[in-house]
């Protein structure tokens, strides 16, 4: 089983999402439970990743390779190591909490809606797992398509500008890696991501490089200021994808960064970092801002993403100005990058998926429709502000983790930029509890606000699991950070080998 279990994991869903189109919406019901079944064995399958996988090694592991086109030295070889392996798990977790979210809300062609889901799963999957560059350009790719159609045919009233918005933006980023990914190929005669990190490339070839891949992952964290298609997209699609966008799509980017542009061009990482930790501090500062004054439920969460998201990339670069003073100050800093983007997969989900439990009542995203909700949902509210409070960071919550470890870790490269990484800690309550207040507190002023009925088994059942899942990363995150400290050790490593960061 294991030496299968990556394209297990790949092909399964996709394939499945084609059953459930053939089940088709005249059998509604038992689509939706082939999707539900298929992606339950699809997470069970993936919890082998985490059981059988070596902590104390940063080599690839649960490797397949197979010859695809051999006359260009193409493979398919997939493998995981500490960085990729949580986003695995994440994924296969997010799409069953989807599938459950869309089961009653979803009416119109549901089995389509459910095989678009798994179709992504299963492509997502492949971009996390592929050790092959064309590989991971074609799974990278063909991740848009599942989330074009459901933004674009399940979204609101503008959602055919907000599902080409996605896709241009997106798909033009990434043709500047394509040309970057031929070019190496033509250096060293081989797309093996591997092979690509030890090759010895000049600082003017790696300082194009490095902007090639910058254009691609940046728009897909998204970072300030190629941001502007996520609150589009996340205002008109429907819940299932603003959770799947949030949770895993933005993490794209930050796996690009990790296993491309740190590895592949460390000189021009170094040279280039005092611009991306600026960028992303405008992100983590100014984006934050943005979201104090949103009047849309969904856009201020998604202008939260994207400063969050600032710390992922805050982290990742600040390592190189970190590292002068303190080796631990820049491994603290990667590894916070990478639980910030496992514990924002949590938060961001919940955060949309409360969203979506008012707005399937009222139809409604405006922050004044409501008021007093607590009256009418005490349950629910009970989700929602222990969410908020991880949004904005609270400890014991896996939201003030992640922060906390980019924040210590910056202290090690510069003071200045710690403390304005940290507002974020301050805007986030600012945001978070302004929108708390007046959605859940107080009298309630709307009649349709009295009558709203408190969440079923089913949706307490979805933010049930997501609330363990904030609280047990905030209370004990070790098993996330034990698996990934061999592959980030390894990658700072590397990082460090350029001339210019010794």
């Amino acid at each position: 089983m294991e030496q299968v279990l990556l394209s297990l994991l790949v092909w399964m869903p996709i394939l499945g999402g084609f059953a459930t189109l053939i089940v088709g919406n005249e059998r509604a019901l038992s689509a939706k439970w082939v999707a539900l079944s298929l992606s339950v064995i699809v997470f069970i399958l993936s919890l082998g990743l985490y059981t059988g996988f070596d902590n104390t090694t940063h080599l690839m592991q649960f490797v397949e390779k197979s010859s695809w086109i051999s006359q260009f030295n193409i493979n398919y070889h997939l493998g995981v190591d500490g960085i990729s392996m949580p986003l695995i798990i994440l994924t296969t977790f997010s799409t069953i909490l989807v599938i459950i979210a869309g089961w009653e809300v979803i009416q119109n062609k549901p089995a389509h809606y459910m095989a678009a889901f798994l179709m992504m799963e299963g492509l997502i999957i492949g971009v996390f797992s592929a050790l092959d560059a064309m590989l991971f350009y074609v799974f990278w790719e063909a991740s848009l398509i599942p989330m074009l159609l459901i933004i674009g045919i399940w979204g609101g009233d503008n959602r055919i500008y907000a599902s080409i918005k996605f896709f241009l933006y997106t798909f033009l980023g990434s043709v500047f890696m394509l040309v970057s990914l031929i070019y190496m190929y033509n250096i060293g005669g081989s797309f093996g991501i591997i092979d690509m990190h030890a090759l010895s490339l000049t600082m003017t070839e790696q300082s194009w490089i490095f902007w090639a891949f910058f254009l691609a992952f940046a728009v897909k964290v998204p970072m300030f200021p190629v941001h502007t298609w996520l609150p589009d997209a996340h205002v008109q699609a429907p819940t299932g994808g603003s959770v799947i966008l949030a949770a895993i799509m933005l993490k794209m980017g930050g796996y690009g960064f990790f296993r491309f542009s740190l590895p592949i061009t460390p000189d021009a990482s170094l040279n280039f970092s005092d611009i991306v930790i600026i960028i992303s501090l405008i992100a983590i500062v100014y984006i934050g801002f943005v979201a104090l004054v949103q009047r849309d439920m969904k856009k201020l969460i998604a202008y939260s993403s994207i400063s969050h998201m600032g710390f992922v990339t805050l982290g990742l670069f600040a390592l190189f100005l970190a590292v002068k003073n303190s080796y631990e100050g820049a491994l603290l800093g990667l590894e916070g990058a990478m639980v910030q983007m496992i514990s924002h997969g949590f938060i961001s989900a919940a955060m949309f998926l409360v969203v979506g439990v008012l707005y399937d009542r009222l139809h409604s995203r405006e922050i004044s429709t409501y008021g007093g909700v607590i009256n009418s949902m005490p349950r629910f509210t009970g989700f929602a502000v222990l969410f908020a409070m991880a949004n904005a960071g609270l400890p014991a919550t896996s939201g003030f983790v992640g922060e906390f470890m980019v924040i210590l870790g910056a202290m090690q490269a510069n003071f200045w930029i710690s403390m304005l990484a940290a507002t974020t800690l301050i805007l986030g309550a600012a945001y978070t509890l302004w929108m708390v207040k007046r959605v859940f507190w107080g009298p309630i002023h709307n009649d349709a606000v009295k009558s709203l009925n408190d969440i079923n088994s089913r949706e307490f059942l979805i933010l049930g699991v997501l609330a363990l899942a904030v609280i047990a990363m905030g209370v004990y995150p070790q098993p996330v950070i034990e698996v990934m400290n061999s592959s980030i050790e390894h990658l700072l490593s590397q990082a460090l080998t350029s001339k210019l960061a010794i």
